[in-house]
């Protein structure tokens, strides 16, 4: 059943394809199309029905579809060569010679005495400009088989190489060959209309008496006419191709442009707008076509018309290589059209001018100015005080922006100029006031100098205080999306306001003065602080351990290495969030640490807790104490380090730091240090939060008779860090280390360690715990 199904089919198509050809036979393209496609349908793998269909398409002049089928041919059968050079051929045709070409050069690989290949290659090199190539294959096209067709191209080869002489020649050649082809005839008028118009006319006459429908040769013997002067007789030899073939738009210029000379613009007119009207079916322009309707459209002075037509030209010449090689002409002649003699129209849209004065910032040296430009010609020259400034057109309205030097200036004077040098000048006055933009500072809460706000709970809403200073009264204050509140009539005024926080990172303060002068500072919330809190009451806690041990002139000490190791490892079990150590300082090392480097570095990182542990060389002299620096000079006062120097630099910390703790394993700090004892059996409970968020300042140190060398087995060290080590405690407050140092130490002979308050720094009662992790 299935084999007689397809045989049927087979059958089916092969009844379309013979109707097919027979349609074909008889001049009936359109109709064998028909046929082709419905064999195609029944079988559409076979290559003939293709190759019957492309060469049907292509005698209707419809190459691209003609295309298509030769290569659906060659899909199916790739080898055809007739298949590749009816391919070649319509490539040619579309003007695609590159690709003709190298379809061609593959037939002649594969069958190299075919003579229908090399007069198609012949065309393809021909139009693609290679002619030393193209003399070379009509030699191989003319050894195959000799052809009228093949010294027809060769003459008009050498006419291209401007050898006119062996070009006449090879086309009288190829006319003695078949004197009834036409191409040579119209090729040799074409060559002889300058040097023998009467011969060139007799061969036009010829074609036409061998074919009377044959368009090419009226066309090049109305060019004879016209070389005569006879525009009539021209007129009349196009008018018969357009009877031949009325949708021909090539034809209607060529008789519009003969009505031109002859100075019929009316019917140029009609003639250059029907070709238009063809082409735009189409779906090409001609900009040659639109120029010349413009020209006889200033014939008749009907210049709007004729400004279209050239500003058509302009816009196609975006796009199309003809029409930018015409754009000059056009302009030029839109140029004298558009003649006017209007001057622009000059508007300034910033800064704003009050009665033709313009309000700039003190010592300003630059002023940005916006604004238009308006005429109905092109701006040639546009200028801010004789610097020349960049117009940007938009839907007719020439825009600017123009940053100016108003340096030692007192007015700007604005001069454009337009293409027909009609000028506009305008002139304003400048008035100076202050330039300096407001200063912004975040009172509450705590801001470092790098603008970090620190955060110390995690409430979603914190209350900004702030104040700005400025010469001139506020205008406006936003905090983050906020207006802030603030009295405006007051010079540097304090400024309030609620923020939203529970989604930022960062907000920023904007702050603008009456001139305009405009602060934006930005601000980054820190919450680490809050973070810290909600599990260490003690806040972010520091711990700096100074071991002095490699001295000069003292004697080198092997205990605060081992003490501070120890004091370390002790720690290593509690909330610490950093530690510094410090090892053998100089006494301009510790000044500059305690008043500058650490001080720094404490209000940067906001630390509430801070433990300074000192294990060193330690002097007691005229109720002073003394921590030794490692350059100290023995019996010289001045190169120690002051104790009173700690309590200065830690002075100036205080308003960040809530809980301070020095403890020194080196000697008593002396009455001018630490003010009255504390009690250490008045241990607080680790769930004292009045304790725990109170300030304190507090001392830690060991005593003894011998100042001048320290123990190196110190176990003021030792039992400290015991004592913490040992601690089964959620934490562990400084009385409770005190107490167990000072029960141990006071075993040896001379040690009573001192326990009390820094005197002069703030102390409400709280205590220095240490917070297990």
């Amino acid at each position: 059943m299935t084999l007689v199904a397809v045989c049927a089919f087979g059958q089916s198509a092969r009844k379309y394809y013979k109707a097919g050809v027979e349609f074909v036979d008889n001049l009936k393209y359109d109709d064998a199309i028909v046929q082709f496609t419905s064999a195609l349908s029944l079988e559409p793998s076979n290559p003939d029905y293709y190759y019957a269909r492309g060469q049907a398409y292509e005698k209707l002049s419809k190459y691209t579809e003609a295309k298509a089928d030769f290569e659906k041919t060659l899909v199916f059968a790739p080898k055809d060569i007739d298949a590749m050079i009816s391919l070649g051929d319509v490539c040619n045709k579309l003007g695609k010679y590159d690709e003709a070409l190298k379809i061609l050069n593959h037939v002649s690989t594969l069958d190299k005495r075919n003579s229908k290949v090399y007069p198609e290659k012949v065309m393809s090199l021909y139009y693609l400009n290679k002619y030393d190539q193209a003399l070379q294959a009509s030699d191989t096209a003319i050894i195959i088989k000799d052809t009228p067709l093949d010294y027809y191209w060769r003459g008009l080869i050498y006419i291209r190489l401007k050898n006119n002489v062996l070009g006449e020649k090879e086309l009288r050649k190829s006319i003695s060959k078949d004197k009834k082809l036409a191409e040579p005839r119209i090729a040799l008028a074409d060559l002889l209309i300058s040097s023998n118009p009467k011969e060139a006319m007799d061969q036009c006459n010829e074609v036409i008496k061998n074919n009377d429908r044959n368009t090419e040769a009226y066309l090049e013997r109305s060019k004879v006419y016209r070389k005569n002067l006879d525009y009539p007789s021209a007129i009349n030899d196009i008018s018969k191709t357009i009877l031949i073939d009325s949708v021909n738009p090539a034809f209607y210029y060529e008789r519009g442009k003969c009505y031109q000379k002859f100075n019929q613009h009316t019917n140029a007119i009609n003639d250059f707008s029907k070709t238009i009207s063809l082409n735009a079916e189409r779906k090409a322009e001609d900009p040659d076509v639109y120029y010349s309707r413009a020209k006889s459209y200033e014939e008749i002075m009907d210049y709007d018309k004729a400004r279209a037509d050239y500003n058509k030209i302009t816009f196609l010449s975006k796009y199309d290589a003809k029409a930018r090689e015409m754009l000059e002409l056009s302009q030029k002649r839109l140029y004298e059209l558009n003649r006017e003699t209007d001057p622009p129209e000059i508007a300034v849209v910033s800064p704003v001018s009050a009665k033709d004065t313009v309000e700039i910032k003190g010592d300003k040296t630059n002023l940005l100015i916006s604004g238009t430009v308006k005429d109905k010609s092109k701006i040639k020259s546009f200028k801010i005080n004789n610097e020349s400034v960049i117009l940007v057109e938009k839907n007719g309205v020439n825009y600017f922006l123009a940053n100016i030097n108003v340096n030692g200036v007192d007015k700007i004077t604005f001069s454009a100029i337009d293409d027909y040098d009609n000028e506009k000048i305008l002139n304003y006055v400048l008035k100076r006031t202050e330039t300096n933009p407001p200063k912004i500072i975040i009172v509450a809460p705590y801001t470092t100098e790098e603008g970090q706000v620190m955060l110390d709970t995690p409430t979603p809403n914190i209350a900004i205080q702030g104040k700005i200073s400025d010469e001139s009264h506020i205008k406006s204050i936003t905090v983050g999306n906020y207006t802030a509140s603030y009295n405006p009539n007051e010079l540097n005024p304090s400024f309030t306001a609620t923020l939203d926080v529970s989604n930022l990172n960062k907000f920023t303060v904007v702050a603008e003065d009456i001139y305009g002068n405009r602060q934006e500072t930005e601000f980054t919330l820190n919450r680490e602080g809050a973070g810290i809190a909600a599990t260490n009451p003690m806040g972010r806690t520091w711990v700096v351990f100074i071991e002095n041990s490699s001295y000069e002139t003292f004697a080198s000490l092997d205990g605060p290495i081992k003490d501070i190791s120890t004091m370390r490892r002790a720690l290593a079990n509690y909330q610490i969030n950093n530690i510094i150590p410090k090892k053998d300082m100089t006494k301009a090392e510790m000044e500059r640490f305690f008043n500058i480097e650490l001080r720094d570095q404490v209000k940067k990182n906001q630390v509430k807790s801070l433990m300074i542990y000192y294990a060193g060389h330690g002097k007691y002299i005229n109720d002073v104490g003394y921590w030794i620096p490692v350059d100290a000079k023995r019996d010289d006062e001045f190169t120690y380090f002051n104790i009173n120097s700690l309590k200065a630099g830690l002075q100036g910390y205080s308003d960040v730091v809530v809980h301070t703790l020095v403890v020194s394993d080196a000697c008593e700090s002396g009455p001018g240090f630490y003010s009255a004892s504390r009690a250490a059996n008045e241990a607080p409970t680790c769930d004292n939060a009045q304790v725990a968020g109170s300030k304190s300042a507090q001392v830690f140190a060991s005593a003894g008779e011998a100042y001048e060398l320290a123990s190196d087995n110190s176990k003021f060290a030792a039992t400290f860090a015991n004592t913490l080590m040992n601690n089964k405690n959620a934490c562990i407050p400084i009385e409770t280390v005190v107490k167990y140092v000072t029960a141990a130490v006071l075993t040896d002979k001379g040690q009573k360690p001192k326990f009390g308050n820094i005197q002069g720094l703030e102390d409400d009662r709280g205590t220095f715990f240490f917070i297990t992790k």
